[in-house]
């Protein structure tokens, strides 16, 4: 059987564990488990899914089962609304965590027709979060990742082979392969790939790598199992962070560089950046902030043997883990007439696909890493958001809104949700720590990293960070929906004072230019029209 934990729901209670501590395991509230455990733990799980006070524990996830399988009949379905669209062509283009809940509900949702799934790997649908923490320790093989599952969905599947186009006009899919997949609505969710190291012969050398798949995991995970002289890290975001974790777990030697003055810095500010520093200091990291790796270094062999820094410095190394962020795949995307470029893809609330003119589609949707959306509690501001939370509820409200009327569509309100488990931390956020000017410790205590943060944004609560806190996040994502005041005014335990607002340093917000320019032609209303120019493709 396959198991996953909602991480964004788990508050660390234990229960889990405690019923079923072969396959659950808690510190302090840090939660790591099987993904697939033995046959004989069911009944444990199933004691453990029930027990759980929050439900976070799902079995049985989805199953997508191809056509022309004739092991089992077509499933059925209770006769659909009026108002549902049940039977044509959706194609969904992206088979991973987004893609694959798309599929599952849109058959809960009624439709009968015939659905195609779209996949550039050759796998099933796998989670991602465990390939920088229990994949990297070897507490779970990269193939005990894949999503588990919960109803079989009958669907073309279309494995190991990439979308190239989309023809809006005609409605029709470009494949690598030459195919063309008609459709009469599609779901885009192509999601992001690892941003590779700039110079591609020093990327090319052995002991670099990038994680981001399955292969990238297994890869990696090889090497630090070889005890390596040291780790090098090349950037302190969350994944940055989580290796730089793992190996010191695995008792490795491991250096940090970072751009910033901080780790986390780009998502939750420097106030909490420098807590998660000092975190990564005392664990034995060799933490070079303010710093960049100007180049990678090579012996004859082709092998990594070091690099050099901004500051003048060298660090040698076996092994460099590029953690520069991603990319988001939207190439394909290029010439189709859709507002897509490095920003995403972008849509209204509804995940309806938007053109370069600005106009909504009809047929055409967008979920996931990808999404490119207005979101109404932070000023209808467009934002994108690369999390496991945000890929869940996108997809569900994008595939319900595919088959429904326009009387019955869903907004995207979703809060944002992340989380991350760092040096034994569970580290989580709800909200946008960005968007803020100040920021104040409400409960707990930095020194302690057992603590509440909240932000705010001209007098109203816009986000929070807990560390080994986590059971609070639901009160604070309830104070964001109702646009509370900031500061708190309630009263919490485990307050050690009257909150001080500091500022909350927080990076310049940036929107997205570079990669298309537009360039708006015509002179009649009627011919007027916006067109994205890119940049030629290296």
């Amino acid at each position: 059987m396959r198991v996953i934990v909602d991480l964004t729901r788990c508050q660390g209670y234990g229960q889990c564990a405690y019923l079923a501590p072969d396959v659950f395991t808690v510190g302090d509230e840090a939660l790591l488990y099987d993904l697939d455990p033995a046959d004989e733990q069911r009944e444990h799980i199933l004691r453990a899914a029930a027990a759980c006070p929050v439900q976070a524990i799902h079995l049985d996830w989805t199953q997508t089962r191809r056509v022309g399988q004739s092991s089992a009949e077509r499933p059925s379905y209770e006769e659909a609304p009026a108002a549902k669209m049940t039977d044509g062509h959706i194609v969904i283009v992206g088979a991973s965590l987004a893609g694959a809940r798309a599929a599952g509900v849109l058959r809960r949702e009624g439709f009968a027709g015939t659905l195609t799934v779209i996949g550039d790997e050759s796998h099933e649908p796998y989670d991602r979060p465990p390939l920088s923490k229990q994949v990297l320790t070897g507490q779970v093989p990269s193939g005990h990742t894949m999503l588990p599952r919960l109803r079989e969905v009958e669907a073309e599947w279309i494995a190991g082979t990439p979308a190239t186009g989309l023809d809006v006009a005609s409605k029709r899919v470009h494949l690598a392969d030459g195919r063309e997949i008609g459709f009469d609505r599609v779901l885009l969710a192509t999601g992001t790939r690892a941003r590779p190291w700039p110079n591609e012969a020093e990327a090319a050398l052995e002991g670099v790598h990038t994680l981001r798949t399955l292969e990238d995991a297994a890869r990696l995970r090889q090497a630090l199992a070889a005890r390596p002289r040291r780790v090098l890290v090349l950037g302190a975001g969350f994944t940055g962070s989580e290796i730089a974790s793992v190996c010191r777990e695995l008792d490795l030697p491991v250096t940090v560089v970072e751009r910033g003055p901080a780790p986390l810095v780009s998502a939750l500010g420097a106030v909490i950046g420098g807590v998660a520093a000092q975190m990564h200091r005392d664990h034995g990291v060799d933490l070079r902030c303010d710093t960049t790796v100007t180049a990678l270094e090579g012996d004859a062999g082709g092998r990594l043997r070091g690099a050099r820094l901004s500051d003048g410095s060298t660090v040698e190394a076996d092994v460099a883990v590029v953690a520069l962020g991603s990319i988001r795949n939207v190439e394909w995307l290029h010439g189709s007439g859709l507002a897509a470029g490095v920003w995403g893809v972008a849509c209204d609330a509804g995940c309806r696909a938007v053109d370069t003119n600005g106009l909504v589609t009809d047929d055409i949707f967008v979920a996931g890493d990808i999404a490119r959306f207005p979101h109404p509690l932070y000023q209808y501001q467009f934002m994108t958001l690369e999390h496991w939370g945000n890929a869940v509820a996108q997809a569900e409200i994008a595939a319900h809104n595919m088959v429904s009327d326009q009387a019955h569509r869903w907004p995207h309100l979703s809060v944002p949700v992340f989380w991350s488990t760092q040096f034994g931390v569970n580290i989580k956020s709800v909200g946008v720590p960005t968007l803020a000017d100040e920021l104040v410790v409400a409960q707990g205590s930095t020194d302690e990293r057992r603590f509440v943060a909240v932000y705010g944004y001209r007098g109203r609560i816009t986000a929070a960070v807990t560390f080994d806190q986590g059971m609070w996040l639901e009160y604070y994502q309830g104070l964001i929906e109702r646009a509370a005041p900031f500061p708190p005014v309630t009263r919490h335990v485990d307050r050690r004072e009257a909150p001080r607002p500091v500022p909350a340093q927080v990076p310049d917000r940036m929107v997205a230019t570079a990669g298309a320019t537009v360039v708006v032609t015509g002179h009649d209303p009627a011919e007027r029209r916006a067109t994205l120019v890119h940049p030629p493709q290296r």
